[in-house]
């Protein structure tokens, strides 16, 4: 099942359209809080023989938090509720009829517990903007004095104070688990340090809202595991160096032979047949040193050297790593790309060569099947744009460059957002901040590369590299004395590791990160 990536707009359109279309406000609700009392129940069993201190607010969340405390009462867990600000009828009813509902179940308290085994936070929901006040403000202080005094802290939809859009926050609720109930929330994304693990629950919200493709604009899709191993190739037993595909992999510039190096043992590890690098003529010493396991030569100097050397022989391109930024850079680049109709990857240098020319790119990709793998600052460079903007606008930025040249763009970044021209989008919340040094672009160049050449969609190519690539991170456990060899020496097991899916109403789980 697909797992969408969601703001607060999105989520009260997916809400409104399950209503309109036969499912009642009140059964979400009652879906929602059940879902999560069964993650809870099922996660923390011996904690909750200390009990469970649910906080709810007025609003819908209050109600999921109700209908929480009620299925965990009837769990035969003993359940505190402390209310935070009275429910009106006129705007949750659905809030209200579950709070009568559950008061014969659970104790209600006037005076926040000093101990629990299990906090529940349901004080706001995704539709909360702004600064939390009044009640609302102590009771995210007395959830986090809570968890400071040794309680497990599970929040409701979204961290009580985080803003589900955009993850900006004052005061908000620091939670372990995160249910997030018909999706994962953008915002949760952005501020993965406040959320804990991030559990996405089915609700049904996708009974009636119909398949994505016929929704206008398209929702983003999370990239879990399942759907990388769906979709990545088998390697045959019976598989060769021609069957795996060959990559020529182009960069390496003066001084700079380390980002194709870094590239090419990627590629290596990640399945490819054959790797021929090409890097300036005098690195080619350090690179075949360095990756004896790969071809090597310098930058082809002509037309037809391009076409004999790369254009017969390669499945796929990639070019720009440690490539520098020069005219010579440049016309080796726009050479490449005239002489080949091969599937290609530019990312670097490659790309800040173009730095504001989005129309002069897009000639030269016209036709092929392309990817463009920009961090931050080159994306803002050749949207002649700032970076704060990019981040600001993280999950939609990409679809205008994407459409203007007729590429797949991969937006890195924490999270990563992948755009095709079509206006699909992909999301990938893997990783950790192990890949935030200089080169681990230059892997992931490595791994989307491979795909590139076998497989026929770059679009699925770079939902799968960003995600194994992430994940070779996570495998590495530290981030200190982690170094990008680390990194290259966890892709076997990112690569052959197989994940039990996630069992119903769960869809995605993505793990906590470090605060």
């Amino acid at each position: 099942m697909p797992v969408w990536v969601v703001g607060a707009k999105e989520s009260a359109e997916r809400d409104r359209a399950a209503i309109q279309n036969g499912t009642p406000s009140r059964v979400l609700m009652q879906r929602a809080g059940n879902a999560a009392a069964v993650e809870i129940v099922r996660r923390y069993r011996d904690r909750l023989n200390d009990g469970a201190v649910v906080f709810a607010g007025p609003g819908n969340n209050g109600g999921d938090g109700w209908v929480a405390a009620a299925a965990l009462a009837a769990a035969n867990v003993r359940v505190r509720v402390f209310q935070s600000g009275e429910a009106d009828p006129r705007k949750s009813p659905d809030a209200v009829a579950e709070r009568e509902r559950a008061l014969p179940q659970v104790t209600v308290v006037r005076e926040v517990p000093d101990n629990a085994g299990v906090v529940v936070d349901g004080l706001l929901g995704t539709g909360f903007d702004g600064e939390p006040r009044g009640e609302i403000a102590l009771g995210i202080s007395r959830v986090n004095a809570l968890r400071e005094a040794g309680a497990t802290v599970v929040a409701l939809d979204v961290p009580s104070g985080l803003n589900a859009t955009d993850g900006k926050h004052g005061a908000c609720v620091v939670a372990d688990l995160t249910t997030s109930f018909g999706g994962v929330k953008r915002g949760t994304l952005l501020a993965r340090d406040c959320c804990g693990e991030i559990v996405a629950l089915d609700i049904g919200l996708d009974e009636h809202n119909g398949p994505a493709p016929a929704r206008s604009p398209r929702l983003p899709e999370l990239v879990t595991g399942e759907w990388v191993y769906s979709r990545v190739p088998t390697i045959r037993y019976d598989a060769h160096k021609g069957t795996r595909k060959h990559l020529a992999f182009i960069g390496g510039g003066a001084g700079m032979p380390g980002a194709v190096v870094l590239g090419a043992r990627a590629a290596l590890r990640s399945g490819i047949g054959l790797v021929r690098t090409m890097v300036a003529p005098e690195n080619t010493g350090a690179v075949l040193t360095a990756t004896p396991s790969a071809l090597n030569s310098s930058w082809p100097e002509t037309d037809d050297a391009i076409k004999s050397e790369i254009g017969t022989w390669a499945d796929a391109i990639v070019i720009g790593p440690g490539l520098g930024r020069s005219e010579t850079s440049r016309q080796l680049v726009e050479r490449v790309l005239r002489s080949t109709d091969l599937p290609v990857l530019l990312d670097a240098d490659a790309l800040n060569d173009y730095a504001g020319e989005t129309a002069s790119l897009a000639k030269l990709l016209l036709g092929k099947r392309a990817l463009v793998t920009p961090h931050v600052a080159e994306f803002a460079r050749l949207m002649d744009t700032t970076a704060d903007t990019v981040l600001a606008n993280r999950f939609d930025i990409g679809n205008d460059l994407a459409q203007k040249i007729g590429a797949i763009v991969l937006l890195k970044g924490s999270p990563t957002v992948i755009f095709s021209p079509t206006g699909d989008r992909l999301v990938v919340a893997r990783g950790s901040a192990a890949l935030g040094t200089g080169g681990s672009g230059d892997i992931l160049a490595g791994i989307a590369g491979t795909l590139l050449a076998q497989m026929d969609d770059p679009m699925n190519a770079a939902g799968c590299a960003a995600w194994i690539h992430g994940r070779a991170a996570e495998l590495c456990e530290h981030v200190r004395g982690t170094t990008l060899e680390d990194v290259l020496y966890a892709l076997p097991r990112a690569w052959n590791e197989r994940e039990a899916p996630p069992i119903a109403p769960v869809t995605a789980v993505l793990p906590a990160v470090a605060r």
